[in-house]
């Protein structure tokens, strides 16, 4: 049940109640001719089994009140049970739950979009959560998102991801990232099509079954496409010349290990613009840059100590966490080497 029904569903129990005294004062009003005000009193009173006062009674004015007050106490049975239906199934910490998780979703920047959560969808959560990285998922189906999310504070939300609002209520205009793996191309290219429009500087990343729409959802915007059985097939391959290579890589990406492979882009605050690589302090630290890639498309692998560091460039390094951390603060002129 979405919220809003939630709500409506709640608010018609005080409205219910509101219609029946307003029906009980009008009908007091015309059958005694006193004041509507006094009218509604009584009405309230009556209905409320207070009893301390009562409208002047004649033969229509008992038959009325008595047929009133028989509909009204059916109302009120039929409001409280409603009440009670709506507090047993949790539609009342349901809702608590989502606007604690909205503003949650309303304070976060930098993070990861995941528009499905499917098995590719599950192993990207996954991966980006052992890692400490803030990221939303967005699926249409409420059945997948477990009891273990929202222990561990996952930021999920139920909608359809090829739904402007829904990729906005996921803050895509503060996001880093954002990564399509829903069950058909068609959507997956719909969700790089939306959201290329909302943010131009959003890196995307798409899922695609074949060539045709790898090419079609590169034409709407995505920043890389990827598809599964083709970097399967050649990872295989790679694995069969180079298995310890291929062990390397996997031992880096493995749970617990401190050191990993990342890609960071030099911003031209940072203190390493226009110095060169062997008059840089990063090995001291323990950083080794394996490549340099300028914006212009000239790459440096593996790159030499003359090669300058220029603004725009992405840097590829190699280190431990808390050596990349540094360098991620450098290359964003957030700390002085």
């Amino acid at each position: 049940m979405t919220l809003f029904a939630s709500m409506r569903r709640l608010l018609q129990i005080p409205l219910l109640i509101l219609a029946m005294l307003l029906f009980g004062a009008i009908g007091l009003y015309l059958l005694t001719g006193e004041p509507f005000l006094k009218c509604f009193y009584w009405a309230f009173i009556l209905l409320s089994t207070v009893g301390s006062a009562e409208p002047p009674l004649d033969s229509k004015t008992i038959i009325f009140v008595l047929v009133w007050l028989s509909c009204s106490l059916g109302v009120f049975a039929y409001s409280g049970f409603m009440f009670g239906q709506f507090l047993v199934n949790s539609d009342l910490r349901s809702i608590l739950e989502r606007r604690q998780m909205e503003k949650r979703i309303q304070r976060v920047s930098g993070h990861f979009i995941i528009c499905g959560y499917g098995r590719m969808g599950q192993e990207l959560c996954d991966y980006l959560y052992r890692r400490r990285q803030p990221f939303v998922v967005i699926d249409e189906n409420v059945d997948v998102f477990t009891a273990e999310m929202r222990e561990d504070q996952w930021m999920v939300i139920e909608g359809d991801a090829t739904q402007d609002e829904v990729l906005k209520a996921a803050g895509i205009d503060r996001a880093r990232a954002l990564t399509t793996v829903l069950p058909t191309d068609a959507d997956n290219l719909y969700v790089v099509l939306s959201a290329r429009l909302l943010s131009k500087s959003l890196q995307i990343v798409a899922r695609a079954g074949d060539d045709r729409a790898a090419a079609k959802m590169t034409q709407a915007g995505a920043t890389r496409v990827i598809n599964p059985l083709s970097s399967g097939a050649i990872r295989m391959a790679r694995y069969m010349l180079s298995p310890s290579i291929e062990n390397f890589v996997e031992v880096t990406e493995s749970e617990g290990v401190d050191w990993e492979i990342a890609d960071v882009q030099v911003t031209e605050n940072s203190p390493l613009v226009g110095r060169k690589l062997k008059d840089t302090s990063l090995r001291d630290v323990g950083v080794m840059v394996l490549g340099v890639c300028r914006s212009s498309g000239e790459k440096h692998f593996p790159p030499n100590g003359d090669v300058q560091i220029l603004a725009g460039d992405d840097m590829f390094a190699f280190g431990s966490a808390e050596s990349l951390a540094q360098l991620a603060e450098l290359v964003e002129g957030e700390a002085a080497s």
